[in-house]
């Protein structure tokens, strides 16, 4: 088994492929130079590590995975990549950095011919940035080229490699999915489907993925669900995605989501739906109707746009308080204000002004700027602050950090009273899942109760919805014993077995191997 370069195409004439560059090679985009992400309050957020895209027969799939990508982009801006399949040979192309600048080049594009492709955006996590973590991987198995790309984190990818090590895999990459490549090249099973399936049931945790071989185009989602994945047409064309949002971008119709424990091929003779694992019951991640999507997006049939104004609505009822206004924290913040604010009243206004045309990372000329990084893209509208008493709405409390910085910016706008209402539960435990979180060390509500983390941000008052809020929100009614979604970053109730993590990972922090979210 050979894994793939960061950029290749396979050679003409037998299947053999040119010896790609080392995965070491020219690790683009990393620099000693020192830099500030200028998107100072999403530093403080949970990140989403993942978006993927496939398309199967269209023209130019390329080009339609790249437009995908681009309505995926808050999932994952790190790295960015795409693999095709022409019927003969795979091209690849993956690079460090956002789709854009990456992927809007036509000769970048020429050189992804084919009628399927797939295409992913990730962030990285410590130890997780460079070229050979980008996806989709690709690797040259015995029955041909296999290309895979994956939101989630195997919960004992560990535990796999180190056996997989022992009996004599190299491996090239820190990325969990590298493991899932292993287990199918060594899989006694005869199709690539088989081997995949194969594959898959001997990893925990939670996935869904797009999968490119010569036999076709595959997507499957664990039997959870807890990581999304939808399909949708465009003409003859079938697609699938993480998110609905990035079906209407190519103006591709909305078909259904994959069911939990689905796996579908697509092929030249048609779509094939299979179910080869235990059927569970299914616990999709809930953190996704409070932040990671996009709030264009559908899930589980409700408007995600909607779900956050309900939440807002939700809270409150549960945390009223007097102000004069709501103030979302943006962008994440504005749908839930917006229900806050039309369910008691309080008129709602835009505090803050976010500019869209700074970069996300700028350099710092030196240390003595850099507190000037919070209001190159955030800056309090000060002569409507003055004087009032504002109700803050945020998503969530992370580390606590942007929270302090938002309140006091408030406060240096002259507001009157700071109070602040979260659109989430407390966040008191980290996620295995495949979503970027501290360790629960680093967790603020992990290590405080509410009052000390109100005094720790400075804010007159602070409230939190509850958990069976939320559900509420959703148009549900929490079954404490079964819980209906993966609440575990709020409750600590994880489902499943986190091998990798060892006796009291429930307590601690996330998997050390890099996760391919």
């Amino acid at each position: 088994m050979r894994m793939a370069a960061h950029c290749f195409s396979l050679g003409s004439g037998e299947r053999g492929q040119t010896p790609p560059p080392s995965l070491y090679d020219g690790q683009a985009g990393d620099s000693g130079r020192e830099m500030l992400t200028t998107n100072p309050f999403d530093d403080d957020k949970l990140k989403e590590e993942c978006g993927i895209f496939g398309i199967w027969g269209a023209d130019d799939a390329a080009s339609f995975v790249a437009l995908g990508l681009h309505a995926l982009q808050h999932r994952g801006q790190e790295a960015a990549g795409i693999t095709s399949f022409d019927g003969k040979h795979f091209h690849s192309h993956r690079a460090l950095g956002q789709v854009a600048g990456n992927f809007d080049n036509d000769q970048v594009i020429s050189r992804l011919p084919g009628q399927v492709a797939i295409g992913h955006v990730r962030y990285s996590t410590a130890g997780g940035a460079g070229i050979r973590n980008a996806q989709p991987l690709f690797a040259e198995l015995n029955d041909g080229g296999f290309a895979i790309a994956q939101n989630g984190n195997l919960s004992n990818a560990m535990k796999l490699r180190r056996t997989l090590s022992r009996r004599g895999a190299i491996f090239q990459s820190t990325s969990d999915l590298e493991v899932v490549i292993h287990l199918v090249a060594t899989s006694q099973q005869s199709a690539p489907l088989d081997r995949l399936i194969d594959a898959l049931k001997q990893v925990e945790g939670a996935y869904s993925l797009v999968v490119l071989t010569e036999e076709g185009l595959i997507a499957c989602r664990d039997p959870l669900g807890i990581r999304p994945l939808v399909m949708g047409r465009l003409g003859h064309s079938t697609i699938f995605a993480s998110e609905s949002v990035a079906l209407d971008v190519i103006g591709a119709k909305f078909v259904r989501e994959v069911e939990p424990g689905e796996v579908i091929l697509v092929n030249h003779d048609g779509l094939r739906s299979f179910r080869p694992f235990a059927k569970a019951s299914p616990r999709p991640c809930i953190f996704e109707h409070v932040y990671f999507s996009r709030p264009d997006s559908i899930i589980e049939g409700s408007s995600v746009y909607e779900v956050r104004k309900n939440i807002g609505a939700v809270l409150a009822r549960e945390a009223p308080v007097a102000a004069d206004y709501v103030v979302p924290v943006p962008d994440s913040g504005v749908p839930a204000a917006l229900g806050f604010s039309q369910e008691s009243g309080i008129p709602f206004e835009l505090g803050i002004i976010r500019s869209h045309y700074v970069g996300r990372t700028f350099i710092q000329p030196s240390q003595d700027v850099r507190h000037l990084g919070v209001k190159l893209k955030h800056n309090a509208n000060a002569m409507l602050i003055a004087g009032k008493r504002i109700v803050l709405i945020d998503d969530s409390i992370v580390r606590g950090t942007t929270s302090v910085k938002i309140v006091q910016m408030m406060r240096d706008a002259g507001a009157k009273e700071v109070h602040m209402r979260i659109a989430s539960p407390p966040t008191r435990h980290s996620c295995f899942y495949g979503v970027d979180t501290p360790e629960r060390a680093k967790l603020l509500a992990a290590q405080m109760d509410v009052e000390a983390m109100r005094d720790f941000i400075n804010a007159d008052s602070l409230a939190f919805i509850s958990i069976d809020g939320l559900y509420q929100a959703l148009g549900d009614s929490r079954d404490p014993a079964s819980p209906q979604r993966c609440d575990a970053c709020f409750t600590g109730d994880y489902p499943t077995v986190l091998t990798d993590a060892g006796p009291g990972a429930r307590d601690s922090g996330s998997l050390s191997l890099v996760a391919s979210r």
